[in-house]
C-alpha cells in the first residue's frame, strides 16, 4: 500500500471513530472512556489540537474541541454529559494521572 493510500485510511477510521463518538453513542461518558481506556473525546481533541500545532497551525483547546465535537463544551454538556459518581470520580482521577497527567 502507497502512503497517500496509508493516510487517506487512517483519516477515514478517524473520521468514523470521530462519528462513532459524537452521533452514535453520545450515551457514552467522557469519564467511563478515561476510566477504562485512557483516553477520550477530549484526548481526541488535544492530539487534534497538537497536530494542527505541529503543522504550525495555531489552534487553542477551545477551539479543537469545537471542531472535534461539532458544538462548544458547555453545548456538549448540556446535551449529553450526566453526573458522575463519587467512585468514578476518584477512578478518573487515578486514569487522568496515568494516561494524561504524566505527559505534561
Amino acid at each position: 500500500m502507497d502512503h497517500q493510500t496509508e493516510i487517506e485510511l487512517q483519516a477515514a477510521a478517524f473520521r468514523r471513530l470521530q462519528q462513532h463518538l459524537m452521533q452514535d453513542r453520545t450515551d457514552v461518558q467522557n469519564i467511563d472512556m478515561m476510566n477504562l481506556a485512557g483516553f477520550c473525546r477530549n484526548c481526541l481533541s488535544r492530539w487534534y489540537q497538537e497536530a494542527a500545532n505541529e503543522k504550525g497551525i495555531e489552534m487553542g483547546k477551545d477551539e479543537a474541541r469545537k471542531i472535534f465535537y461539532g458544538m462548544t463544551m458547555d453545548e456538549w454538556k448540556s446535551n449529553y454529559q450526566t453526573d458522575a459518581s463519587p467512585e468514578k470520580q476518584a477512578a478518573f482521577e487515578v486514569a487522568f494521572a496515568e494516561n494524561v497527567g504524566k505527559k505534561n
